[in-house]
């Protein structure tokens, strides 16, 4: 087994290579993504994390195969909440006319925003959870809550330009009145204007920012090892751009997406509980015994019911009324009032 500062230093060089080789080779020139070659680096994506997990326990010590199951646990539940957020970039990128050509490069260091503070968040997480484990119930609470918001709010559609978050940019930050390229930042008549495209990546990591207030304490339900946490996180991750592209197109099929992902933020919420009333002693609960969630069953019950959401979606279709916003479309509820 390898000390963990050689893990994570392994791991580190890893995601490196692999960023740099879809920016510096694949991508190096802007340009529109096609739904093939979406879905080969869709399938490249997950073709790694799925390696990754193989080998898990040949190079991290833990539980012998529980390590793996958390590992896999994790990381459909980080990649079933990534696609809710890929449909509020939809909304972003359609609200403020995103060239279909800039779209990768804006996602590109969306995600290099996003490992940047998943990796602060996750550590600052376990450090409060090595130190409080009270705060597992916090936790818990609050992935109960948001379970319960998505699922009684899940057909709201945000209006992007009207954002709370937008409307600070613009009145703060001097930008271009238009797109420059592929740029973020230009020098126009002696002034350092930003350029469209950095308010839409401010958006875009704003938006990360806020779902991963629900997708890290969900895997910290399934496994307090941080290691665990971070790599099913990023590589749920860095896959996110390549399923925007994918997924870009059929957003008002995935009608049920929210509901299924209510379900399981509730479902991960009680577990959490359920296991932190288990570390303090307490078996039962007016005389009911506690019900044991093993990682096996959590992954099936995670898998079953994505399995019902997208069954249910396509045998339903798009909605029929004029207007109507598919349930799948808008983010979380509660967080399109800041973004």
């Amino acid at each position: 087994m390898l000390s963990d500062p050689l893990l994570y230093g392994i791991f580190a060089v890893v995601v490196t290579v692999l960023l740099a080789i879809d920016l510096l080779v694949v991508h190096k020139d802007s340009h529109a993504v096609s739904i093939k070659e979406a879905g080969i680096w869709s399938s490249i994506w997950i073709g790694c994390a799925i390696l990754f997990g193989l080998f898990l326990t040949r190079f991290h010590e833990g539980d012998g195969g529980n390590v793996v199951l958390e590992y896999f646990t994790g990381y459909v539940i980080e990649k079933s909440l990534s696609v809710d957020n890929v449909f509020l970039f939809v909304l972003i990128f359609g609200a403020l006319s995103v060239p279909r050509e800039l779209q990768h490069r804006v996602l590109f260091y969306g995600v290099l925003g996003a490992i940047v503070m998943r990796t602060v968040l996750i550590f600052t997480g376990a450090a409060l959870i090595e130190r409080f484990d009270w705060i597992l119930y916090i936790f818990g609470a609050f992935l109960i809550y948001t379970g319960v918001k998505t699922w009684t709010q899940r057909n709201q559609h945000p209006d992007v330009t009207e954002s709370k978050l937008l409307k600070r940019v613009n009145r703060v930050l001097p930008t271009t009145d238009g797109y420059r390229g592929d740029h973020f930042w230009v020098r126009e008549n002696g002034r350092l204007l930003a350029t469209p495209m950095f308010v839409v990546l401010i958006l875009v990591e704003f938006t990360d920012l806020v779902f991963a207030m629900d997708s890290i304490p969900a895997i910290f339900a399934i496994t307090r090892d941080p290691f665990i946490v971070l790599t099913s996180n990023i590589f749920a991750i860095l896959g996110l751009r390549a399923l925007y592209f994918l997924l870009a197109g059929v957003a008002d099929k995935l009608r049920y997406l929210k509901a299924g992902l209510a379900v399981i933020l509730g479902f991960v919420g009680v577990k959490l509980v359920i296991e932190s009333l288990e570390q303090d002693g307490i078996e039962s609960l007016a005389g009911v015994p506690l019900p044991h969630i093993d990682p096996l069953a959590s992954l099936g019950v995670i898998v079953g019911i994505l399995a019902v959401v997208v069954v249910a979606s396509l045998r339903a279709g798009p909605p029929d009324r004029p207007g109507e916003v598919p349930a799948g479309v808008g983010p979380v509820p509660g967080r399109e009032k800041d973004v």
